[in-house]
């Protein structure tokens, strides 16, 4: 049980990594909004950029649930996963809690890790709706200026 619970830390710490340096970096790169600009650059520019920021962040997800999968792939004793494309699954479905059940993990000490992958991903998707919602504050109040 510990080592689940140390490994499941361990990816915690990673994913959270990855997902705040690339969320920063996002930020960092949005255009400032001001109003006589937005109306410029056309009247779908808004909904460009949050498409954009949604697809952007679903690519950091994969990043993020692959990082998981080849962390599955690499632990002693865990024989129901065939290959990258089944771990890559299997962590899709866990990080997302979807949890289907077709494809899961057998016994100690790895099953507790993917419950914890469940959490990190709740926790992830939260931070993901959190940077949408703000993207789409950011352009509305402009467009109500």
């Amino acid at each position: 049980m510990l080592k689940s619970i140390a490994v499941g830390a361990l990816l915690t710490i990673v994913t959270v990594y990855i997902h705040a340096v690339c969320t920063s970096w996002w930020l960092q790169r949005l255009p400032q909004y001001r109003p006589q600009e937005t109306q410029q650059r056309g009247r779908f520019f808004g909904t460009r950029i949050l498409c954009t920021t949604a697809t952007f962040l679903l690519l950091v997800h994969i990043l993020e649930v692959t990082v998981w999968a080849v962390a599955y792939l690499f632990l002693p004793n865990v024989d129901e996963l065939a290959g990258l494309e089944q771990a890559v699954y299997f962590s899709t479905v866990t990080f997302a809690s979807l949890g289907y059940g077709d494809v899961f993990i057998e016994g100690p000490p790895w099953r507790l890790l993917s419950a914890i992958q469940s959490m990190t991903g709740l926790l992830i998707f939260g931070w993901s709706t959190a940077l949408l919602y703000a993207v789409v504050q950011a352009i509305w109040t402009t467009d109500k200026e």
